[in-house]
Formats: C-alpha cells, structure tokens, sequence
C-alpha cells in the first residue's frame, strides 16, 4: 500500500459523447445550486442534461452568463420527490426528476445519473430502473473519508443497514475495481471493520465475513484483516468494509466532528492577540485542511452493484459538490466502470 496517497482527483474529462443526468431540483436548495454546479461543469467539458421543471431550469440557466452557449440541455419532469417524502414513491411517480434522470441511463441517453436529492429515493429508482449487476446481491454507497496521506475508501455508507457476510465480500471486490478505474490503483488493500485486529474478535457477521474475505484473498482481493475505527483516518487500508449502519454512523461522525473541531481551532485562534498573529500565519494551511475534509472536494457518493451509473450527494449541497460530481461521473463513464463491474464478477462466476 502506498502510504502518500493524494485526495481523490476530479479532473476535467474531455467532452463526452453521452451527457450527465443531473436530478437539478433535487436537494435541499431546489435547483439553483444544481444549475449553477452543471454550469461550471460543463465549462470544464462535461455535457450535461438538466433534469427538472423546464420553465424553472431555464429561468435559473438565465441567470448565468454564457450558458446557451455550453453543452447543456433541458429535460422537462414535471414531478419531484421531496425530502420528506417516502423513498417508496418513485414506483407510482414515474415523471419524478430521479425516475427520469435513471430512466436517461437506462436507454443510453446518459452516461450516468446525479442527484443531490433524496438519497433513499435515487437508490430505489437506481434499483428499479437499472437492476443489479449479475452476481451482486445488493449495491452498496461507497464514500471517500480523508485520511493520513490521502483518503480512505469505505463502504456501505448507507445502503443497507441489515446485511450478510456474502455481501461485504461482494463489495470488497467492487471498491477494488472502482479505485483501480477511477484512482489508478493496482492492488488496494482491503480492511474490515471490527473491534479489535484480531482475527477472532467481532459480531458473527464480521467473523463470518473475515473467513470469506480470507479465501478471497489472492483472487482479485488484498485482503488486509480486521481495522479498528481509528484505522480509517490512519489510512491503514486502501478500503474499509462495513455494514451500511455502522458505515453510515461512522460517515456522520466523520463529518460532524470535523465541524467540531474547526469550531474549536476558530475560537482558540481568536482568544487573545498572539493567537490572532499566529492565526494569520496559519491561514493558508488552515485553508489547505479545510479544503481536505470539505465534502464538497469529493462532490458524491457513487452507488456501486447497480447496471448503470448512479452518484448521491448530499441534501445541503453546494454548487462545488454538485460540479465535483458531474466531474466524477464523468471519469467513471470515460474508464468504462460498470462494464470492468460486470466483467470482474462474471470472471469470478466463470
């Protein structure tokens, strides 16, 4: 494993033959941060199709100088699911903004669908839609922490809060191929959550898991062993596998204390005057961190196992996060993703 490991790049792909369905009323903003995201990301070459209320989208397009003149184009869904809405309801709204953005990449008119919506409801339509890749049993969210020389990989972030070993095998295997695709690395090292690094200690289905993980290893797997909690922001391995309930506290936690901490780090640097000049000293690293631990760099969450293309953002998402995830998804169409997907697991089938 190498252990200076840059945060993930989101780099500006040239313009793709197919655009990005972008859910863009979506959110807890509605559309203008999702409009405004899609701009700069199509000046950065990436194509994109809103996906929305037509009137509203070109009303908020208008706001932005230049825009006829990008790769951008209007797709009318009158329908919207709310956040507070039910995730269930994308199987009687077929004109939802998701339903049609999943439905864009179901028959090739989208490299992929994006959405800073309502993430139980971008999962379900993902499912309904595209279906799950032969041999994976359920898809997972994958999300990248910062970590000591770089980032952590973990997953499932979210998806399922009630799993079986076989799974946290399945996707062991899919973050491997996704950080070979998207992060150019051979043989990532694979890490299980549990409570202690011995091979005996956790839950059943973290023993369970191991043993699968164990035989795995070699065979498309790097398998590495047990990781505690504290292994995540160490970088101890290249991925860490969880359930989706653990994994979804950890990203929380994640999250809500790095708030946390630069609260503390702003109060100290202004409690009396030597703070304030160091505090201007530090500015510029300060700047560096805060950038590191933004969710905003990362932009999204892809969701891996199903057939297509599906990135979840979060609901408070700015114009960045939603421009680093146009960009994302468009790196992972350009290095064919799903289709080295289904070719590892059907190799692993053969």
């Amino acid at each position: 494993m190498t252990t200076e490991r840059p945060a993930p790049a989101v780099q500006a792909a040239p313009l793709s033959t197919l655009p990005i369905a972008l859910d863009a009323v979506g959110g807890d903003f509605g559309a203008a941060p999702n409009v405004e995201g899609a701009v700069e990301a199509a000046r950065a070459g990436v194509s994109v199709l809103l996906v929305g209320d037509r009137v509203k989208l070109h009303a908020e397009l208008g706001k932005h100088t230049g825009s006829s003149a990008l790769p951008i184009d209007v797709v009318d869904a009158p329908d919207v699911i709310g956040m507070n809405e039910h995730a269930t309801d994308v199987r009687s709204r077929p004109q939802a903004s998701i339903n049609v953005c999943t439905r864009l990449v179901k028959e090739g008119q989208a490299a992929a669908a994006v959405s800073m919506g309502h993430s139980g409801a971008t999962m379900a339509s993902a499912l309904l839609t595209l279906g799950r890749i032969k041999g994976v049993e359920r898809p997972a969210i994958l999300t990248h922490l910062p970590a000591q020389g770089g980032f952590t990989t973990l997953l499932d972030a979210g998806a399922n809060a009630d799993v079986r070993p076989a799974y946290l095998a399945q996707w062991a295997q899919l973050a491997t191929v996704y950080l070979k695709v998207l992060e150019n690395r051979e043989n990532p090292t694979v890490g299980l959550l549990s409570i202690g690094e011995e091979d005996h200690k956790g839950s059943q289905l973290v023993l369970e898991a191991h043993t699968l993980l164990r035989q795995l290893h070699g065979q498309g797997i790097n398998f590495y062993g047990n990781v505690e909690g504290r292994d995540i922001f160490k970088g101890t391995t290249d991925i860490v596998v969880t359930d989706g309930f653990t994994g979804n506290v950890v990203l929380k936690l994640a999250e809500g204390e790095a708030k946390v901490l630069f609260s503390w780090v702003r109060e100290a640097l202004k409690s009396d005057l030597k703070s304030k000049l160091g505090g201007l000293l530090a500015r510029d690293a300060l700047r560096g961190l805060a950038e590191r631990m933004d969710p905003s760099t990362y932009g999204a969450s892809i969701l891996l196992g199903v057939r297509g293309l599906t990135f979840i953002g979060h609901g408070s998402a700015d114009a960045r996060a939603v421009k680093n995830a146009l960009l994302r998804a468009e790196r992972a169409h350009e290095g064919s993703l799903v289709k080295r997907l289904e070719a590892a697991f059907a190799d692993r089938q053969a």
